[in-house]
C-alpha cells in the first residue's frame, strides 16, 4: 500500500510515492468533479480566491464525498484568512479520509496561527506520522516542540 511505504522513514525515493498518493486522491472518477478540481487549483494558483471558492463549492456540492474537494476549498479558505471556514472543511476532509496528510498539516497551520501551539503540534506529528519525509512538518514541530517545550516523539 502507498501510504504504507510513505510511512516507512527510512524510504528514500519517497518523492514518486507522494506524487501516486496525491494523484489518487485528485481522482474523483466523474469528468464534471475533475473539471471543477482543476478549475479551482487553477484560480488557487492564480491567487484568485473567491473563484477558487466559487468552483470549490460547486465541486463540494456536486461531490460531497471527494475529499479532495474540501481539502482544496480549505487551501482557498486558509489563504483567504477564513480560518474557521477552512477548519470545517478539514474536518470534512478527515472524516472522508482519515490518513490525509496534507490536510492534518493544514490543520496544524491554522491551529499554530490561532495560537494554539499544543494542538498545532499534535496535528503536524499525525501529519509526520503519515509522511515522515516533509521538511516543511518536521520545521514545524521543532518550531512548535520549542514553543511549548514538548519533547520529539
Amino acid at each position: 500500500m502507498l501510504l504504507e511505504q510513505l510511512s516507512d522513514p527510512d524510504l528514500d525515493n519517497w518523492q514518486p510515492v507522494q506524487d501516486k498518493i496525491m494523484r489518487l486522491w485528485s481522482q474523483s472518477g466523474s469528468a464534471s468533479a475533475d473539471l471543477l478540481l482543476e478549475r479551482g487549483k487553477d484560480a488557487l494558483e492564480e491567487d484568485d480566491f473567491g473563484l477558487a471558492v466559487e468552483h470549490l463549492t460547486a465541486l463540494t456540492d456536486h461531490a460531497p464525498d471527494f475529499a479532495e474537494g474540501w481539502n482544496a476549498r480549505a487551501s482557498a479558505f486558509f489563504r483567504m484568512e477564513e480560518f474557521g471556514l477552512a477548519m470545517r472543511d478539514i474536518q470534512r476532509v478527515l472524516v472522508l479520509n482519515p490518513s490525509h496528510f496534507e490536510a492534518l498539516t493544514g490543520l496544524g497551520y491554522i491551529l499554530e496561527q490561532l495560537d494554539n501551539p499544543e494542538a498545532s503540534l499534535e496535528a503536524f506529528r499525525l501529519a509526520a506520522g503519515l509522511h515522515p519525509h516533509r521538511e516543511d512538518i518536521r520545521d514545524a514541530m521543532d518550531r512548535l516542540e520549542r514553543r511549548v517545550g514538548g519533547t520529539k516523539l
